[in-house]
């Protein structure tokens, strides 16, 4: 069996997610592709487009939003990503277990002998009006009748969980701030979800996210998968496609798949510099991120950072503010690798500013 290296795993992932050569893909053909962004920080979609596409406009993907193309909703690992209308009607009820049982997780103690079907159902019947509601507003129409778990808990199990919600803009659109208001999904988007599998049928929304997934980040093993969905009931979806894919070994040992004519780049390719946003799935997508960022600098995936990729791999962290973009090294850049970065930089702060800032400056590591 072909044994994959670091590199040749990176370049692959590079050219899946687009960062190998930015796209001329539309946003919403882009938004697709991956399978959705991360979006829990609003503008951080925007930043991941600008690295992935030629000549994006955010006026674009704002309009996707109010145009209800593409939707905020909470999905992969419990986290909010930025899907299209299409995904998030058919991915959401595979995803329903797990989102109860990631909210479970926190507030195990406060739910408890909470019937979570009837808190549904109360919940659907609180929203069934049309309006939107924040969080609190959500829980505040049910905590008269569960009073014991507190509004916290109660609106995070009813939002993030039990009734598919939609954040509405403009929460999401470009420069603007906005709280969350939530509508349920298929009220916002005029359409029904599909059900979750039956128990012992054909799981064929786990096969779709099997396919999707390593079209955007394969080669890759089974615990990658889990890792960026958060499911854990994949394995007959896995076996159901087995025979579609082909398979490689990783350096450290593990059986990676792959779609047998997805893009795998020569491990020599070039790779240019891109500024990632915070969260960016490139990085969180995997259980074994060591094909993007050195086990050394994992947490950086995880504290919200904003990351540099330097020769396909995370070598600094950057912000934006008054000064413009700001880049702290995580190694020794070269000259030659600092003048890209800066070059880079100024491209960035170039879009985050709508061409009125240009400045990019490296701090000593």
């Amino acid at each position: 069996m072909t044994v994959l290296s670091t590199r040749a795993l990176n370049r692959a992932t590079l050219a899946r997610q687009l960062l190998l050569d930015r796209a001329g893909l539309r946003p919403l053909d882009a938004v697709s592709h991956l399978g959705g962004l991360q979006a829990q920080e609003p503008q951080e979609p925007y930043v991941g487009l600008h690295a992935r596409l030629r000549a994006f406009a955010p006026a674009e993907l704002s309009a996707l939003l109010t145009g209800r193309q593409v939707v905020r909703t909470h999905l992969m690992r419990r986290t909010v990503h930025l899907v299209t209308a299409e995904d998030a009607l058919a991915w959401r009820g595979r995803h329903e277990a797990m989102l109860r049982q990631r909210v479970l997780g926190v507030y195990r103690a406060e739910l408890a002998g909470v019937d979570l079907d009837d808190l549904a159902e109360a919940a659907r019947a609180v929203m069934a009006d049309g309006r939107p509601r924040t969080m609190a507003e959500v829980a505040r129409e049910l905590a008269g009748r569960w009073p014991e778990p507190g509004k916290r808990a109660l609106g995070e199990m009813v939002v993030a969980a039990l009734v598919p919600m939609a954040q509405l803009p403009p929460r999401g659109l470009w420069r603007q701030k906005a709280g969350v208001r939530n509508l349920p999904l298929t009220t916002w988007l005029g359409r029904d979800i599909a059900p979750p599998p039956a128990p012992g049928g054909a799981d064929r929304a786990g096969e779709a996210l099997v396919r999707r997934y390593l079209a955007a980040y394969g080669p890759a093993a089974s615990a990658d998968l889990r890792a960026w969905c958060g499911l854990a009931g994949l394995p007959s979806a896995v076996a159901a496609v087995r025979d579609e894919l082909v398979s490689f070994r990783d350096e450290r040992g593990r059986l990676l798949l792959d779609l047998p004519d997805a893009p795998r780049p020569d491990s020599g390719t070039p790779a240019p510099v891109r500024f990632l946003p915070a969260f960016d799935n490139a990085v969180l997508g995997y259980h074994d991120r060591s094909r993007v960022i050195d086990d050394a600098h994992r947490g950086l995936s995880v504290a919200g950072e904003r990351m540099v990729l330097v020769d396909g791999r995370v070598a600094a962290t950057w912000s934006a503010g008054e000064t413009g973009v700001v880049v702290r090294p995580v190694r020794r850049l070269t000259r030659a690798e600092k003048d890209e970065v800066t070059e880079e930089g100024r491209g960035v702060a170039m879009f985050l500013s709508e061409g009125k800032d240009a400045r990019a400056g490296i701090v000593a590591a």
